[in-house]
């Protein structure tokens, strides 16, 4: 049987527009190592040589003729890894503002359909001797069993992968500039054609990659007629065998119907009007903001939060701060709804193994001046979410995406992205990432900054990364809304350092435990960084 697309990835194919891509990236840069050079061609060689690792990397897209089942995954025949592996050559001198310009035109184009959905963008030139890896994935790859994981053809957790083999430096014609950002003194807009950042595996061998044969479109066809048969008895065969189970089947069952509830409470009461939700064009802008974990576990300990409540405290006063410079109006009762979204395990999901993917929909304080007062307010609000589980709006949307049948599966995800402007107005995701180096072609990550894609009617969405110490903040927003989005990640570093300051001092300089202070509320964790 053919490998098909499941009913949520179907759903990010879906909700693509002509201004909306759906895919997730990253932007990376590495220290070049002393006498390094040709990370190009070494690249190109290590992927070809992992390749087989990955099938779902060499796998495009194949419709079933009608249209009246999800599309299947198929090997493409026609693979060739320099279609997916590009090189690019900033002017001088090479600044972190062109890498971010650069980055900002390669997210805002859709990638090819007839083609494995992954780009990675290998950008020479940059100063200090560091070289750039921007990576595109379509979400439709990244969730479910066989998702993309790129990091088993990038990442190696030594400086030397053991089963490289030696690659030329010196081989073949110069490599065309396919993506050079305009010159300094050119005044050219972005380009107008339409997670999971990657975590840490040991080294994987070398694997020949031999494309299968693509079925025949009857067998597409009688494929797809025997899965709408078989829906009837796998649903009889998910029937719970037990009390036990009868149990749980129900209550995730009441805990669905809550969900539609409320879903249908918070459509009813729209997310605040701001300027975060606006109609958005094809170019991007993005911008990052550097941190450190240190900070946030100082934080967590000395108040009794978890990490993700300072993150999303940090966001509540960035913001604040950028709409009063932008004067728009921050009452004290004012508030932001952010989509948040969360690991859960399969055992809280009643989706298919593989989709353990849930959301929140939290409230930000942003009318709260006090930094203190800020955090207590977003505890207490992910406390209830966390008590009530996270199953909510988004979830039953989702469900009920779920339920459409396949040739009407376009129009309901759309139908539900339009929705979405009424739930949300800004997305904050925060992925935990390895706090160990790791190494590309012998060359050691320095920074590692999400790009998470923008929704429909959304000007910015936040995604941020935890790596060796750090924690690196993504803004991708749409280049007419936001042209102050620099600001905006400037405030993300002031919104931070207000929380540390509220850390109490130790009495003494060998007193590793400032935690005096009364725990605001929830429990003690780490959060999700």
């Amino acid at each position: 049987m053919s490998d098909r697309l499941g009913a949520l990835d179907a759903s990010f194919l879906h909700l693509e527009t002509p201004t909306t891509a759906m895919h997730v990236g990253s932007v990376a840069t590495f220290a070049v190592p002393a006498g390094g050079t040709g990370y190009y061609p070494r690249l190109v060689q290590q992927i070809s040589d992992r390749i087989g690792a990955v099938p779902r990397s060499r796998q495009k897209l194949r419709r079933v003729p009608g249209g009246f089942a999800h599309p299947v995954w198929v090997d493409d025949p026609d693979f060739d890894v320099g279609n997916h592996v590009r090189h690019s050559v900033l002017p001088p001198p090479g600044s972190d503002a062109q890498l971010r310009e650069l980055a900002a035109r390669i997210q805002s184009r859709h990638l090819d359909r007839g083609r494995p959905l992954w780009e990675l963008h290998v950008v020479h030139g940059l100063s200090d001797n560091r070289f750039a890896l921007i990576t595109k994935i379509h979400h439709a790859t990244v969730d479910g069993i066989g998702g993309l994981d790129i990091s088993r053809l990038l990442f190696d957790p030594a400086p030397t992968a053991p089963t490289a083999p030696p690659i030329p430096t010196q081989a073949g014609p110069p490599i065309p500039n396919q993506d050079a950002p305009p010159s300094p003194n050119q005044d050219a807009p972005p380009s107008p054609i339409p997670a999971v950042p990657p975590s840490p595996i040991p080294a994987v061998p070398p694997m020949q990659a031999v494309p299968a044969h693509a079925p025949s479109p009857r067998r597409l066809v009688a494929e797809a007629v025997l899965d709408l048969a078989r829906r009837p008895a796998t649903a009889l065969a998910a029937l719970p065998r037990n009390w036990a189970a009868t149990r749980t089947a129900t209550a995730n069952a009441l805990r669905r119907v809550g969900g539609v509830c409320g879903a249908t409470r918070t459509l009813l009461r729209p997310a605040p009007g701001s300027p975060l939700n606006t109609t958005i064009g094809t170019p991007r802008r993005y911008t990052t903001a550097s941190t450190r974990l240190d900070d946030y576990q100082r934080v967590r300990q000395a108040h009794g939060v978890t990490i993700n409540d300072v993150v999303l405290a940090t966001v509540s006063g960035a913001l604040r701060g950028w709409l009063h410079q932008r004067g728009e109006p921050v009452p004290p009762t004012a508030s932001l709804r952010a989509m948040v979204p969360v690991n859960v395990g399969a055992e809280q999901r009643a989706d298919p193994p593989g989709k353990n993917v849930s959301a929140y929909v939290v409230e930000l304080p942003i009318g709260e001046p006090d930094p203190l007062r800020r955090l207590g307010e977003v505890c207490d609000r992910l406390q209830r979410h966390n008590n009530a589980g996270p199953s909510g709006p988004t979830d039953a949307l989702i469900t009920l995406a779920s339920l459409v049948p396949p040739p009407l599966h376009t129009r309901g995800a759309r139908l539900v992205g339009e929705l979405g402007r009424r739930l949300f107005n800004v997305v904050v995701s925060n992925v935990p990432g390895p706090q160990l180096p790791l190494y590309v072609a012998g060359a050691r990550m320095l920074t590692l900054h999400p790009v998470v894609p923008l929704a429909p009617g959304q000007a910015v969405s936040i995604g941020l990364i935890s790596y060796d110490g750090d924690v690196f903040y993504g803004l991708n927003a749409d280049r007419d809304s936001m042209p102050d989005l620099d600001r905006l990640a400037a405030l993300i570093e002031e919104s931070l350092q207000e929380l540390v300051d509220t850390v109490p001092r130790p009495a003494h300089p060998d007193v590793h435990n400032p935690g005096a202070a009364p725990r605001l509320a929830g429990p003690e964790a780490t959060g999700p960084v």
